[in-house]
């Protein structure tokens, strides 16, 4: 049964190790030429756009892998009528399913895995200059974590093409909602793995010109892009008064857009000054960098869990599937 799954897996199997090969040559090549580098400050600024491109593109990993190697899984079978004969032997339905995603879904953990590996290995200086283990991206193509995702992504593949019985509709249902989900969890479930670490930061004019962002597209009194060294920020309250009170609409938009003129420098110049002599403040909520691990391994098991999940649902469904 296994060996039967590897030969009707051989091509796609042909395919993925070509472009594992040339993708480990080139992160191979590029984690040597990252540490060839004698100046670490130079590292971000020469690497960080590689980084996020790799980061993107490792992103579509699992979507792939859902789609190409997981969606025709059981769908090309229904297709085909091939399952006739696949479901008549000796080995229960079941049982065949269950070969055929744990050999398969072996394979695309282990892909997922090398690719991690190396990926974390070229990037290591880079990302210790850069001290950002949890952005979006990055944190997605590090570590563990993906390793769960491509469990996902094939389990995720192969459930919803025995659903949907149609292989095309199936690869692009599974390209977009593994795409979906990796974008949801970051935004809506990573902040709150763990209790967060909280703290009020004095709106002095240098911290709000280190800001990224100052107001918003409904005028409210918001900041954002406010840092702290070694973590994560993952909530910014809106701007206080030192009563606690969220400041003003009117008090906000008047420094924002008329502020008197001083001529002060900095991003937000004379807003900033304004801003400043009003004694503000922010709330902000925070998960400290060497938090990277546990929350790897938290986002791991969600992940191998929601794969375990698809699975028996799938087992429960190919019972009753009689034709």
């Amino acid at each position: 049964m296994i060996r039967m799954s590897l030969r009707q897996f051989r091509i796609q199997a042909l395919v993925g190790a070509i472009l594992l090969v040339l993708a480990a040559s080139y992160l191979i090549h590029l984690g040597g030429d990252i540490r060839a580098v004698r100046d670490t400050a130079q590292l971000q600024t020469q690497y960080g756009q590689t980084m996020l491109f790799l980061a993107a593109g490792f992103g579509l990993v699992p979507a792939l892998i859902g789609a190409f190697w997981g969606a025709p899984l059981i769908a090309r079978e229904l297709e085909t009528g091939t399952h006739r004969l696949a479901w008549n032997q000796s080995v229960t339905r079941r049982r065949w399913l269950a070969v055929k995603l744990a050999v398969l879904g072996l394979a695309s953990m282990a892909v997922a895995g090398t690719l991690s590996a190396l990926l974390s290995w070229a990037a290591g200086p880079a990302d210790q200059v850069s001290g950002d283990r949890f952005s979006g991206l990055l944190f997605g193509a590090r570590a563990v974590a993906p390793i769960g995702y491509a469990a996902f992504g094939f389990t995720f593949g192969a459930v919803a093409g025995l659903l949907a019985r149609r292989t095309l509709p199936a690869m692009a249902l599974v390209f977009l909602a593994v795409i979906a989900v990796q974008i949801a969890v970051p935004n809506l479930l990573r902040p709150h793995y763990l209790p967060a670490e909280r703290v009020t930061v004095p709106m002095s004019v240098d911290t709000i010109n280190q800001a990224r962002t100052l107001g918003s597209i409904t005028g409210g009194p918001v900041i954002g892009g406010i840092e702290i060294p070694d973590a994560w920020v993952t909530e910014t309250s809106s701007l206080r008064t030192p009563d606690g009170r969220q400041l003003s609409d009117t008090a906000f938009n008047q420094c924002l857009d008329n502020a008197p003129r001083t001529g002060a420098t900095g991003r937000f110049g004379d807003a900033a000054a304004c801003l400043g002599k009003l004694d503000l403040h922010v709330d902000l909520a925070y998960q400290p960098n060497q938090r990277f691990w546990p929350f790897q391994w938290i986002e791991l098991t969600l992940y191998l869990g929601l794969s375990a999940l698809l699975a028996a649902v799938g087992m429960w469904r190919i019972q009753r599937r009689v034709s």
